[in-house]
């Protein structure tokens, strides 16, 4: 162990020796040679400057040494290596120089004397030669006669008596092997080594015979020996055994036996075989490509990225607890890092673009046993995992999982963490879990990332968690327990998991490069190597060689030990069979690298630190670039030698390398995140080191994995070092990704394998390889006037919201189009660039005044310079087609093909191979608008020499892309060119003098233009390209104002004039639509002109242009209201000529662009129009989507809704109504110049950053949508929408309910008092239409009428409530009106004699007034009123009723009525104080209610009591952000847990609501407090949770100004909901079946699974609708279905189901307007009859069958409704009853008053009307009407 610590190269392996001077065991050598023809020439250049020494032995010395003109350079050098302590120096003497001729006796004297030469020159150094006789080659001269060993004898002889007074050791052979490769063939018959053995036992006595020598030792070990190092190096044990066999059969002297082996280290190796290098070798570039199957990756840890560091029952880890304590750099945590617990979508989504095919990612252990311990599985988050792995293999990413990255559990660091050895039980435990739970899909596994930074900074240093600085103790006792929980772990897969799932299971250990500070100093070599050992073997020896740590390590903690007066480390000790159970656990050899030091060693140090345990300190070379992180110096090229050194040390060629982690950070400190130029160059040096090692070193390393992908938490640093490739907002709750340039470089990297020279993208061809159409359409017969289209309004425009607005789910076949769409002037910039020739929108651009701002397209979104950016998106985005746009100024800059430009093509087809190599097929449009300016100059569209002009691009761009392009577009909405360019003249070319003539010759010409290029493909290229060819049309959808004739006509007519005009003359006939030529034609003819302003085609002409195109191409994006308008005749106009007007429904959703709303069912109509006008055609939608008026607009909602919306209605023109539909491009690929409105609208699914020059994008939420939308090819039914059949639990109770304010009426009869809402009702404009609930459904008189509908819907209970005033006029019980209960005791009697079980609201909201006069809910007094109250209904009604319940709603009483002020008693002015108190007050009262029923009432009456709480179930708006998330909570918490956490929790407020109001409180909280004994007294205080619920809202965090003081400012919720929900006849109630389960089980698991009884649930209609309310029963079917399977899927307690309600009533502050009864109340009949809808036939149908029987087990007698005997099925008064003739009709009485009115008030309008006409007809005429370019297109 002494002499390899001390000698810096050994070099000789002796086998006898013979030399002076030696005596091993007093003294040791450092040897150093030999000299290289690099060094030698360094020296001689550079005349006597000393260069660091060559140690590397097995590099051949020149053969030219006696060439050089003088050896005057090798003094110093030889000096040099002395001062530095060499004892020895190396000379190989080449045989074929000294005897050249094989002949002794004519030896070569001239390089004789040279080699003598340099002995003499190193003895003066003093240096002891070391002489090799021989190492490869042979003089060519040989005696063939003769035999090698009698050749090399006879050489030998002559060597020593010419050298010998100058050699002090002499070694026959070096590199054995190849010296046997190179012996005479004739002695190669004999095994090779046996001939150089005999070879050198002739020499060795020859030697001994005739020259004099002196033994070195008594054991006779002489220094005359052979070096066979590279022979155990390069040959396999077999060999070795095998050669050394054969010289142990030989007869051999005693003083020959062989002594034991000692090896060089491979440090010394590694090391010594780089040493020399130039700086220019070293750092040549590699042009090179690695193997085929490298894996390319990126990596991350769970606590770096994931956030979520509570959600769903996830522990803390140690690294949490560290955050939260303040140890991060500005307090920051990792609580939300990255949010990768919500965005597995969007991480994987960038993935797809890097294109990596492995993600290294961590699992967190607290997220899967919060605990530590598999007693406490976490469901949730190993449900994360599965998540994230089928995501990941679905886009065909290799998941590599690390099991542990430095994220224990906070549990199990109580326990003593790593320091205690019952965690390796635990890890085992968890691995074990890991591995049976993911193991069928993950193949690569990591036990332990960096387990060296788990020791050094977590218990050496305590720079990490948990903190511990005990270098000399725990670090080693933590990387002890660590290395056996990895060994077990490795064993439980081997034995329990790998025959199944062949994986492989490895470590990731880390490990900087160590390069001696000073080369020539030995004791910094052996430091060097030292530090090696210290940090990458101390885990690594024991795995990959022998079970136990590295000698080096282990001596050189004894020495220190030894040397100080107490032990500053301590090593355990592995036993034997823990060395058996360590060696050889890893089936890979996970490293990672960053930097190198230099390394110098420290002198003896007795202070505990890792340095001086080591004895080692670091240091940079100044001229190593620095990085963000002080410990990464940029130094590539030790990646190289540390993965020699690996490979030699540890793996050799039977374990593979996997290069973990890789990377470099920037820093926080503001400047350019996006443009990471140094991370881009460091991965590229980096990554060609690796190269070199695989193709010049030939070390097995297959994988390189940069760290990171995204920018993380980083420990100590926080956020303040950027790893990522992917910049993340940290400042913005989004936490948006933006692609870095070192993402794109890597990505080229990746798809490139490295570097080659020369590099062509290998496309894939588009799996639509053959898309062209059989046979040229032959055309249709044109269009009637209206055209016979108009059925699509008959068959839609009828429709009811509901059926308009109802979702579908299904899915496109496979070979669906689903694209993003661009266009050249909008995205590529480059203006000016590489010869483009200037546009009519560069020109018109660069006019101040013409675009909003005075923006230009100058650089626009630059991809003219970012192809590989844009593949890149694209990738990710799943997109199989990408349809943009042709420059024509960038191909042919003066827009004739006597220009071309070589860089334009260039640029097109680099895109178009990147898109192939992708499988992205191209659509390429030919011409978006962006004419060429010299073409313009003269006349542009209006000249007809455009049509071959045109073609002339056209036929180029066949011939030079048409091999890969199979889709063609030939022009972009013409419409839009023609009319705004040259109607309106608000789009260049500026053309409005003529707007009645000049629209109508432009588009004559491009369509005789398009028509010429088809034909142009159709006769040259299709036959060879096999595509299509069309044009693409925006039309927006024209829906009449009302269904008669004339607007249905001019509905039409729109159409026509818009699309028809283009389409007509292509699908139809060659001709325009009859209604512009009847139109045009006529008003011409009215104008006095001799002919119509519509040119017109000649018979020819009509026959080229009819057919020309394969398919239908549509851009849609909004619909228009239209009526019949009779317009003006001059001046002349195309706007004119259509003779409709045009408006918009205000409730449609806006957008950026004025008039330009989201009107998604147009779209069904419009594809639904042209499959009936044009013969069902194939349709590709080209363009749609929706602008937002923002500069960021990451998280697009609302553009998420207009897609979502709008593919599913070309989803259901497709599959329902037979739509030919073929594929879907979304407008628009990326923000970009938006024409007239600059850069203000933003439509991309990427945001482009326009303030930053290099224009970086961002993926929107939108992007990630729409990805998924893609990858489930459509919209499927979700699993959990899926409808459930089966049978709720026996006794369900089935009931239905009412209020007594809204049906009983008979506000004054019988002595009833005042109540708050009678006092509310009569207020002017507190009610809508002023109306009131006097009268209401007169229940209180039509008890039997009631009674009759409720047999008849045959509900097992009726919910109703007890009018508090009816009972207790004021109040009090010092009055009690019987009257009033009566009423109460005759419906309860009436009800259990019909079987029907009462369920009575003790309170719901009628106040008495005169409660309300002495404060009402806010005066704490009400508590005992309530209870007053409540014993009266307990004494009187008790023993009949068994189901009670306090309060309806009390969030409704509290905030509605005492904040708001919509609700009685109409309070709204101290929103922040009185919900509060009321709330407060509310919960006593039930309380108090709660224990007299239960201590008095309950033991005889055996009743249920409780509460009924509202609850609108809150989904986050994005559910993909934590900040959202936390909103949807607090919602919730604020509306239902207001009321339930004390009841049904703690008898207390939630954390959640204390915290929030007394933060925005100023002082002391408004939110009253509880008394202990108050706690005690509410907690627990209910039989079952009474729940009422209706719908789901989406919500967002909102701040509120600090000084607003409200309960919606204290919870900061902004609610919204989904554009796809189906509404109702209440604004707030949108139909949302997945919240009833979600709130179900919200219950269950907030509050222990409570008995639930659904106390209310229904929906509304507005106005009078009819009996058939397809929409209820859809409702009905759609929530009790949820709630069947909360009860059966989810193990939710429900026990009943209650409608809203049992027929239409007051529904307070809306009055009568919305109805939500089962019943029909006619509110016009004196007798207010009760109708059955045909909801509560189904509700009947669902009570029978107690549930939902499934129809495949049928029939089921419960489906077959029989009214019971004597029981009418309607009531008394029907509809029937009340029909009257009117004008011929049978209507309603009621209707027919309606109608006389409304026939009155017509007539009298019409009178009125008829004389104003004229007057402002003139007026009218006087204006001229334009319509804004806004209007027409997208802009």
């Amino acid at each position: 162990m002494e002499l390899a610590c001390k000698v810096v190269v050994l070099v000789l392996i002796p086998l006898h020796c013979l030399g002076e001077d030696w005596e091993l065991a007093k003294k040791f050598i450092a040897v150093a040679g030999p000299l290289t023809d690099e060094l030698v020439s360094t020296l001689h250049l550079e005349s006597g400057h000393v260069t660091e020494p060559a140690f590397h032995s097995r590099t051949t010395q020149t053969q030219y040494l006696c060439h050089w003109p003088t050896l005057s350079s090798l003094p110093p050098y030889f000096a040099q290596l002395y001062a530095s302590g060499v004892t020895h120096f190396k000379i190989f003497l080449p045989w074929s120089h000294i005897v050249p001729v094989g002949n002794a006796q004519d030896p070569n004297e001239t390089n004789v004397e040279c080699y003598r030469q340099l002995l003499r020159t190193l003895r003066a150094a003093n240096l002891k030669s070391v002489l090799i006789l021989h190492q490869k080659h042979l003089p060519k001269s040989l005696d063939q006669s003769r035999t090698f060993t009698d050749l090399f004898a006879e050489y030998a002889d002559f060597v020593f008596g010419s050298f010998g007074d100058l050699v002090d050791t002499w070694l026959t052979f070096s590199n054995l092997p190849e010296t046997a490769e190179g012996l005479p063939q004739d002695d190669r018959l004999s095994p090779p080594l046996q001939a150089l053995a005999s070879a050198h036992r002739t020499a060795y006595k020859i030697y001994h015979e005739k020259y004099s020598f002196e033994a070195i030792n008594n054991d006779q070990v002489l220094a005359i020996g052979c070096d066979v190092q590279d022979l155990l190096d390069s040959f396999s044990i077999h060999h070795v055994r095998f050669y050394t066999d054969v010289l142990d059969n030989q007869q051999k002297p005693k003083e020959m036996i062989i002594p034991a082996v000692t090896h060089l280290s491979s440090y010394i190796q590694t090391w010594g075989k780089f040493a020399n290098q130039s700086e220019l070798e070293r750092d040549s570039f590699l042009n090179d490509v690695f193997p085929d199957d490298f894996l390319w990756g990126t990596s991350t840890g769970s606590f770096n990225i994931e956030g979520g560091w509570k959600e769903n029952g996830k522990g803390e880890s140690i690294w949490d607890t560290y955050g939260h304590q303040g140890h991060v750099h500005m307090n920051q945590t990792a609580d939300v890092a990255c949010d990768s617990y919500h965005k597995i979508e969007y991480d994987v989504f960038l993935l797809r673009g890097l294109q990596t095919n492995i993600y290294k990612f961590s699992l967190s252990w607290p997220r899967i046993f919060p605990n530590g311990n598999r007693d406490s599985l976490n469901p949730k988050g190993a449900d994360y995992y599965n998540k994230l792995i089928d995501s990941l293999l679905e886009s065909h990413v290799e998941p590599m999982v690390t099991l542990f990255h430095w994220d224990l559990p906070q549990a199990l660091q109580d326990l003593g963490g790593w320091q205690n050895e019952s965690i390796i039980s635990a890890f085992v435990d968890y691995a074990s879990f890991c591995f049976a739970t993911f193991g069928d899909r993950v193949k690569l596994w990591i036990t332990f990332h960096e387990p060296w930074v788990i020791s050094y900074a977590g218990y050496s240093t305590g720079q990490h968690p948990p903190r511990i600085a005990d270098p000399g103790m725990a670090s080693y006792q933590v990387a002890h327990i660590i290395l056996k929980a990895h060994a077990e772990a490795w064993h439980v897969y081997d034995n329990q998991y790998r025959s199944k799932q062949h994986g492989r299971v490895g470590i990731v250990l880390n490990s900087d490069w160590a390069e001696p500070k000073s080369p020539g100093n030995l004791e910094d070599v052996k430091a060097a190597e030292r530090y090696l050992h210290f940090m990458l073997g101390w885990f690594a020896h024991p795995i990959f060689v022998n079970g136990d740590y590295s000698d080096i390590l282990k001596s050189q903690i004894q020495q220190n030990n030894q040397q100080c007066s107490s032990p500053i480390a301590n090593l355990p000790v592995f036993s034997d069979k823990e060395k058996l159970l360590m060696k050889g656990t890893a089936d890979f050899f996970g490293l990672s690298h960053y930097t190198s030091w230099l390394v110098s060693d420290a002198s003896a140090n007795c202070t505990a630190t890792y340095e001086n345990i080591g004895g080692f300190s670091r240091d940079v070379d100044p001229s190593w670039p620095q990085t963000a992180s002080p410990w990464i110096s940029v130094v590539p090229w030790g990646l190289r030698r540390l993965l020699n050194f690996v490979s030699q040390e540890y793996t050799g060629t039977g374990i593979p390398i996997f290069i973990g982690g890789n990377g470099v950070p920037t820093d926080n400190d503001g400047g350019d995140f996006i443009n990471d130029t140094k991370r881009l160059d460091y991965f590229r040096l980096y990554i060609n080191e690796a190269l070199k090692a695989i193709k010049v070193d030939g070390i097995d390393v297959q994988s390189y994995i940069a760290r990171s992908l995204l920018d993380g938490f980083e420990g100590p640093a926080g956020y303040s070092k950027k790893f990522g490739l992917h910049h993340v907002n940290f400042e913005d709750a989004n936490r948006q990704r933006t692609p870095k340039e070192s993402a794109y470089f890597f990505s080229t990297v990746i798809e490139n394998n490295g570097f080659p020279t020369t590099f062509k993208r290998k496309y894939i061809q588009s799996f639509r390889k053959n898309m062209s159409i059989s046979a040229r359409s032959p055309g249709l017969p044109a269009s009637e006037v209206p055209s016979k289209a108009k059925v699509v309004w008959e068959k839609f425009s009828s429709q009811s919201d509901f059926e308009r607005d109802l979702y579908f789910y299904d899915t496109v076949p496979n070979d669906f189009l689903w694209g993003v769409s661009t266009s050249a002037f909008q995205i590529e910039g480059g203006w000016n660039a590489d010869g483009k020739g200037p546009s009519i929108w560069d020109n018109f651009s660069h006019v101040p005044g013409n675009i909003n701002n005075n923006d230009t397209a100058d650089v626009a979104c630059d991809s003219y310079n970012k192809v590989d950016e844009d593949l890149y998106l694209l990738r990710a985005l799943r997109v199989n087609t990408y349809r943009f746009s042709l420059s024509w100024p960038r191909i042919f800059p003066s827009g004739r093909n006597n220009s071309i430009n070589s860089y334009g093509v260039d640029y097109y087809n680099r895109l178009i191979d990147g898109l192939l190599t992708t499988n992205i097929t191209p659509m390429v449009t030919l011409h978006h608008w962006d004419l060429p300016q010299a073409l313009q100059d003269i006349g542009g569209w209006e000249n007809p020499i455009l049509v071959e002009l045109f073609n002339s691009f056209a036929d180029f761009c066949f011939q030079t892309f048409g091999d890969r392009v199979k889709f063609w577009i030939t022009f972009n909405e013409p419409v839009m060119i023609t009319w705004l360019g040259y109607g309106l003249g608000v789009f260049p070319p500026n053309m409005k003098d003529d707007p009645g003539y000049t629209p109508y010759k432009v588009t004559h010409t491009i369509l005789k233009a398009h028509a010429r290029v088809y034909h142009t493909y159709a006769q040259k290229y299709r036959e060879s390209q096999k595509g299509v060819i069309s044009l693409s049309l925006n039309i927006d959808w024209a829906e009449p104002k009302t269904l008669d004739p004339w607007n249905v006509e001019a509905a039409d007519r729109y159409l026509q004039f818009m699309g028809g005009w283009f389409a007509h003359p292509i699908f139809k006939n060659g001709d325009y639509p009859e209604a512009m030529k009847w139109k045009v034609g006529n008003r011409s003819e009215l104008q006095k002109l001799p002919s119509s302003r519509l040119p017109v085609f000649t018979e020819e002409e009509r026959q080229y242009i009819k057919g020309t195109a394969d398919v239908f191409c549509l851009n849609y994006y909004t619909s228009k209201i239209i009526t019949h308008k009779t317009t003006r005749l001059n001046p002349y106009s195309y706007e004119h000529d259509q003779e409709c007007e045009l408006e918009n429904d205000p409730s449609w959703p806006t957008s950026a662009m004025a008039g330009m709303r989201s009107v998604s069912w147009g779209l069904r109509r419009l594809l639904n129009w042209i499959k009936e006008e044009y013969g069902n055609p194939p349709i590709y939608i080209t363009e749609n989507g929706v602008g937002i008026k923002t500069k960021s607009d990451v998280d697009d909602t609302s553009r998420i809704f207009y897609y979502k919306t709008h593919i599913d209605e070309a989803l259901k023109a497709y599959k329902l109504d037979g739509v030919d539909l073929r594929g879907y491009v979304a407008w628009s690929f990326m923000d970009n110049f938006e024409w007239l409105n600059g850069y203000d609208p933003r439509f991309g699914l990427y945001q482009v950053d326009f303030d930053n020059p290099n224009r970086p994008r961002t993926p929107k939420r939108s992007a990630i949508y729409y990805a998924e939308l893609i990858r489930k090819n459509g919209i499927p039914l979700p699993k959990e929408e899926e409808f459930l059949y089966g049978e709720f639990p026996k006794n369900f109770s089935w009931s239905v309910a009412s209020a007594a304010y809204q049906v009983e009426g008979a506000w004054r009869t019988d002595g009833k008092g005042l109540s708050i809402w009678d006092q509310f009702a009569h207020t002017p404009l507190k009610i809508s239409n002023d109306e009131n609930g006097d009268i209401a459904c007169d229940s209180y008189h039509k008890l039997e009428a009631d009674l009759a509908i409720l047999r008849n819907i045959k509900v097992t209970h009726y919910r109703f409530s007890i009018s508090w005033p009816r009972v207790l006029p004021d109040g009090t019980t010092k009055y009690i009106n019987e009257a009033g209960l009566s009423y109460y005791e005759r419906l309860v009697d009436a009800l259990l004699a019909a079987n029907i079980q009462p369920q009575v609201t003790i309170y719901h909201w009628d106040l008495p007034q005169a409660l309300q006069n002495v404060g009402g809910w806010e005066n704490e007094t009400i508590v005992q009123r309530f209870k007053e109250y409540a014993e009266l209904l307990f004494q009187r009604l008790g023993d009949k009723v068994k189901f009670w319940i306090t309060l309806n709603e009390p969030y409704a009483i509290a905030n509605i009525g005492y904040g708001y002020g919509v609700s009685a008693p109409g309070i709204s002015f101290r929103p922040g104080r009185a919900p509060y108190i009321v709330g407060h007050n509310l919960i006593k009262a039930h309380a108090e209610v709660w224990h007299l029923y239960n201590e008095t009432y309950r033991p005889k009456q055996k009743g249920l009591i409780s509460l009924s709480i509202s609850v609108e179930w809150a989904e986050p708006r994005n559910p993909n952000k934590q900040e959202d998330l936390d909103a949807a909570r607090r919602h919730v918490e604020f509306f239902a847990g207001w009321f339930a956490h004390p009841i049904f929790k703690t008898g207390d407020y939630s954390e959640v609501m204390k915290r929030r109001i007394r933060e925005r409180s100023q002082g002391q909280t408004r939110l009253p407090e509880f008394t202990e004994e108050e706690k005690k007294r509410i907690k627990g205080t209910f039989d079952f949770f009474g729940l009422n619920h209706y719908t789901t809202v989406l919500a967002s965090n909102l701040d509120y100004p600090a000084f607003i003081s409200s309960y919606d400012a204290d919870r900061g919720v902004a609610s919204i909901a989904d554009r796809s929900w189906l509404g109702s006849g209440s604004f707030w109630l949108k139909v949302t079946p997945f919240g009833f389960r979600k709130v179900l089980k919200w219950i269950k698991e907030e509050y222990d699974n409570p008995p639930i009884y659904v106390t209310e649930n229904g929906i509304s209609e507005r106005g009078d609708v009819g009996f058939n309310d397809t929409w209820r029963t859809h409702y009905l079917k759609s929530y009790i279905d949820e709630a069947l399977k909360g009860a059966l899927l989810d193990g939710v307690d429900l026990r009943g189901y209650t409608v809203w309600c049992l027929m239409d009533n007051f529904e307070w502050a809306v009055g009568f307007a919305e109805r939500f009864g089962l019943h029909y109340t006619n509110y016009t009949h004196p007798a207010l009859p009760r109708i059955p809808k045909e909801s509560s036939k189904f509700y009947t149908s669902v009570i029978q069958c107690n549930g939902f029987p499934d129809p495949a087990t049928g029939p089921h007698l419960c489906l077959e409704l029989q009214p019971e005997a004597g029981t009418p099925s309607t009531p008394t008064y029907t509809a029937t009853a009340e029909k009257v003739n009117f004008l011929g009709l049978e209507l309603a009485l009621s209707d027919a008053k309606v109608a006389l009115y409304v026939l009155f008030g017509l007539l009298l309008i019409a009178t009125v009307g008829l004389v104003l006409f004229s007057y402002a007809y003139r007026r009218m005429t006087k204006k001229v009407h334009k319509r804004t370019a806004l209007e027409l297109s997208k802009m």
